[in-house]
């Protein structure tokens, strides 16, 4: 039954700090943002439903599709808040996922500790089977011990298995009998099996993988079944998709069985949600940055398509560098992600230097001024000191804050062991994440050889907006786009996203060796298998098929991803997929390596559903001067200086009228600064647009 498009949706955003609940109906959206709920996540998000329904005059029966993206899953790994677990390997590699890669994060720290695995040794077991690196067997699975195995993990009473054998993307007849083993005895215990989870290459990543899937798995399910009863409730019985890590929307069986692809999530669903405005605009380089209660987000936009990525981290422990966390192998949206959102809390350090992040005060307590118990500085605190908040309406007025308790802490914790006033601390704080922020973006663009002067800025996120103009000083972006509902822009991304799954297997092959024969039949399969689990969502809908091959020079260890037509998946040929190679890697490098073999190392297709298509906008004229009789002082980090800043409701800012910097633009969900160097013009479907001041 094709599930079409219903003219009433729900998007929903869990994050660390705040649920963003959106209504879309046919012609308007309503939204909200409710504190999270952590003990139950799904009253928070019944909490909004009912919010938004109010304010657009509607029962909750007549949501027609719920579209979910949650932080639930990737605070499990980070908190180590998972089901008691085990992992079923092959002898010889129960201390693979300790024993990580070779790979040192930080190269000159003698002292240097790596992260604890996920799972403790006592919890790893090992069987008697091996599969060759063609997906031969060597040795059979000896069936008596797995009949030990399962002993074992009856008596320790484990709520869920990970199994990972070697090469077992290859053959995965081992890992099959496993699993039914484990079912036929003990129906109740869960089990994810690695080459079903993430059928690629790298034992460690792959390990890694499943053992996070099987981890989470029964917290997730639990979740959903109690999301789904609670909806009942209130007469909702409509679908209930979920948004995963690469950007498109699965079902809920698929999350359910799957839940490590629904790390990352909500950062995703804002990628979308930057893309579709980039769309409408015509922008072909952006810089999406997403900042809330908890983390900020910086993914790179080309082409208004974000960039996507085979491995990513979750629980980075050593000052968020790469490789000091726990590699997941799925797809994904290419982000960095940073401890810089409106909850992140200040210390000073040794050395006398303010630090802020990794650690978050959330929603429980909250920052300082929320009045809940907060007594560290928050990144609100600071800003709420430095003029950028008004106390008395933020999150629409359902919060009251306390600008006086943000004072006390600011400078309880840094002025008095740095000698400052309150304001003198928030001014550092907030430079001090300003600066992480700006460096984050630096580092990402580099590493994939993008000048973000060239770069367009799309900010969303309750935080973002006052955070945002004074990135771009720092990293010389002369544009700024704030889109409406910046303050729930991933939830609105979950509503923009399409339908899609990638299917991606390892199958190693020189150019050398080509096997045309071989591609198309394994390309063949895996569109098949990712056709497969968007019929689940939709059973008409058009379906379109992206294919990749992640290529290398002989000898290199990590591949750069290739894209395909259909017709060069299906109707491979060597010399052509040498040429596409050449041509990425020159783009990234700077030149091709000649008379090297070139290898093959994973395959993957992307079937999808078509993306929204956005009519492109007619840019405003500037046609007058915005006006205000509301004022307040604001902190100008630029100026190092307070300064008289006009306010202004953006629903009382009219399309093509400026408003100059220093000015704030203030709405229910999030606040707009404009700066003393930057100016403001409201565009005809609402968006902000930011440039600088001449």
């Amino acid at each position: 039954m094709a599930i079409g498009k219903p003219s009433v949706r729900l998007g929903v955003d869990i994050g660390g700090t705040f649920t963003d609940v959106v209504l879309e109906t046919a012609d308007q959206q309503y939204s909200t943002k409710v504190l999270t709920t952590y003990s139950a996540p799904e009253d928070a998000i019944i909490d909004g439903l009912q919010q938004v329904c109010t304010k657009a005059g509607v029962e909750p029966s007549t949501v027609g599709q719920i579209i979910h993206g949650t932080t639930l899953a990737t605070n499990a790994l980070i908190e180590r808040r998972g089901a008691r677990t085990a992992l079923i390997t092959t002898n010889g590699f129960r201390d693979v996922i300790e024993m990580r890669t070779e790979s040192r994060f930080e190269q000159y720290d003698l002292d240097l500790t790596l992260p604890e695995p996920l799972l403790p040794r006592h919890q790893r077991y090992t069987v008697s089977e091996r599969m060759s690196a063609r997906g031969e067997v060597l040795i059979e699975l000896a069936l008596s011990e797995v009949e030990s195995v399962v002993d074992a993990i009856e008596e320790a009473g484990y709520a869920s298995v990970a199994v990972g054998l070697i090469h077992s993307y290859l053959n995965n007849t081992h890992e099959c009998l496993i699993r039914d083993a484990i079912h036929a005895r003990l129906p109740h215990v869960m089990v994810s099996i690695s080459s079903e989870v993430s059928p690629q290459m790298r034992e460690y990543e792959r390990f890694n993988t499943v053992v996070a899937n099987a981890y989470i798995k029964p917290l997730m399910k639990s979740y959903l079944g109690r999301l789904q009863g609670e909806l009942k409730k209130q007469g909702i019985e409509c679908p209930i998709f979920l948004m995963h890590s690469g950007g498109g929307i699965i079902s809920l069986d698929s999350a359910a069985e799957f839940p490590v692809r629904l790390v990352e999530s909500g950062p995703a669903g804002g990628a979308v949600f930057a893309a579709n405005i980039a769309s409408r605009y015509g922008l072909d380089k952006v810089l999406s940055f997403d900042m809330g209660g908890t983390t900020a987000k910086i993914c790179l936009i080309k082409n208004q398509t974000p960039k996507t990525s085979r491995v990513f981290e979750v629980a980075r422990t050593y000052r968020f560098k790469k490789g000091s966390g726990m590699p997941i192998s799925i797809p994904v949206i290419d982000m960095v992600e940073i401890g810089a959102g409106g909850g992140s809390l200040a210390s000073v350090d040794a050395m006398r230097q303010i630090r802020v992040g990794p650690h978050s005060a959330g929603s429980e307590p909250g920052p300082a001024c929320y009045g809940r118990g907060g007594d560290k500085p928050a990144v609100t605190d600071a800003d709420l000191v430095l003029g950028k908040l008004d106390p008395d309406n933020f999150a629409g007025g359902s919060i009251t804050l306390h600008a006086d308790q943000s004072a006390q802490v600011l400078e309880n914790v840094l002025g008095k062991p740095l000698d400052m006033d309150a304001q003198t601390a928030a001014y550092g704080l907030v430079e001090v994440v300003d600066e992480n922020m700006a460096n984050a973006a630096r580092v990402h663009a580099v590493e994939n050889g993008e000048d973000l002067a060239e770069y367009t800025m799309i900010a969303f996120g309750g935080a973002a907006p006052l955070h945002a103009s004074r990135l771009c000083e720092k990293l010389g972006v002369d544009r700024l786009l704030v889109p409406p509902g910046a303050g729930v822009g991933s939830a609105i991304g979950f509503l923009r996203a399409p339908f899609s799954f990638e299917a991606n297997r390892s199958h190693y092959m020189k150019l050398s060796d080509f096997n045309a024969q071989a591609i198309s039949e394994l390309l063949s399969e895996l569109s098949a298998e990712a056709t497969t689990f968007v019929r689940s969502c939709d059973a008409d809908a058009p379906i379109a098929s992206e294919f990749k091959a992640y290529m290398r020079y002989s000898g290199q260890g990590w591949e750069i991803p290739v894209s395909l037509s259909g017709e060069q998946a299906m109707n491979p040929d060597a010399q052509t997929y040498q040429s596409l190679f050449e041509a990425d890697y020159s783009a990234l490098f700077g030149r091709v390596v000649d008379g090297m073999d070139i290898e093959i190392t994973v395959w993957a297709v992307n079937a999808t559903t078509p993306s929204q298509v956005e009519e492109p906008i007619a840019l405003a004229s500037a046609t007058g001067v915005a006006r205000s009789d509301a004022s307040r002082r604001l902190f100008d980090a630029a100026l190092g200086e307070s300064v008289d800043a006009l306010v202004v409701l953006r629903d009382d800012l009219e399309t093509g009228h400026v408003l100059k910097g220093p000015a704030i633009v203030t709405e229910d969900e999030t606040t707009i600064i404009v700066p003393n160097s930057r100016q403001a013009m409201r565009q005809s479907d609402g968006c902000i647009d930011i440039t600088v001041q001449h």
